[in-house]
């Protein structure tokens, strides 16, 4: 997709829900490092693995390489993978 062919949506519209997604991640940290329980740290590490993948999405849009979507593809996999080893863990079938 061409940037002439995004119609009402310019360019620097992506860019800026991009950077809104990486501030709300930023946010996160916050949680990540204050939360009372391990269940909630995983749980913020998954969502800002979540944004960080949107904002690399919306950044591929942006350039219109699609290198940006393999990563963001293989990152959202690990993060599931690795959501799936830590509730195992935290359930002690480990």
């Amino acid at each position: 997709m061409d940037k002439e062919d995004l119609g009402i949506m310019d360019a620097g519209f992506f860019i800026w829900i991009a950077v809104c997604f990486i501030v709300l991640a930023l946010m996160l940290v916050i949680r990540l490092v204050k939360g009372p329980t391990a269940a909630d740290r995983a749980m913020v590490a998954d969502s800002i693995d979540i944004l960080a993948d949107l904002a690399l999405i919306l950044f591929a849009l942006y350039t219109g390489r699609s290198i940006y979507l393999d990563i963001a593809l293989i990152t959202a996999v690990l993060g599931f993978v690795g959501s799936v080893i830590i509730g195992k863990y935290l359930e002690g079938k480990l």
